[in-house]
């Protein structure tokens, strides 16, 4: 029920992200979706791509420090209100989101967020019946 996101660690200086955007092209890895938070010296890029798993080793073996985890991702309609109807959701379940973003594809939303809290946050995909989107479904995105 969770995909895989990878966390890549970068320092705030002039090269760096196209050293992370290289590897990734010269291993024709789709970017999927992509959001940065950064602070005065560093930032965390955090990646959906077509092959997670692989873009894991070769972004290690080029020296990037990286890190793979699981996130949940959810399909929502593309119409406004539906990031905050799923987050309330999980809220209201007495979930927090450590973080999320979102990206459109095609006519369909994807919701993408951690939680501390995962067993609880399968739970309540299952009960409230959200769609999940699976490694499988990446790939054809990707």
């Amino acid at each position: 029920m969770t995909i895989h996101q990878l966390s890549i660690f970068l320092e705030n200086r002039s090269g760096t992200l196209i050293k992370v955007l290289d590897c990734l092209k010269k291993s024709n890895i789709q970017i999927i979706a992509s959001a940065i938070a950064d602070t005065a010296q560093y930032g965390i890029l955090r990646i959906i791509c077509s092959d997670p798993r692989r873009a894991y080793l070769e972004l290690e073996e080029a020296g990037i420090a990286v890190a793979l985890s699981d996130v949940f991702a959810i399909e929502l309609e593309n119409k406004p209100g539906q990031a905050a109807d799923a987050i309330k959701t999980f809220s209201d379940a007495g979930i927090s989101i450590t973080y999320m973003y979102s990206f459109l594809y095609g006519h369909q939303g994807i919701l993408v967020f951690r939680t501390d809290n995962t067993d609880e946050a399968r739970e309540v995909i299952l009960r409230n019946r959200l769609n999940s989107v699976t490694e499988k479904d990446l790939e054809q995105l990707g």
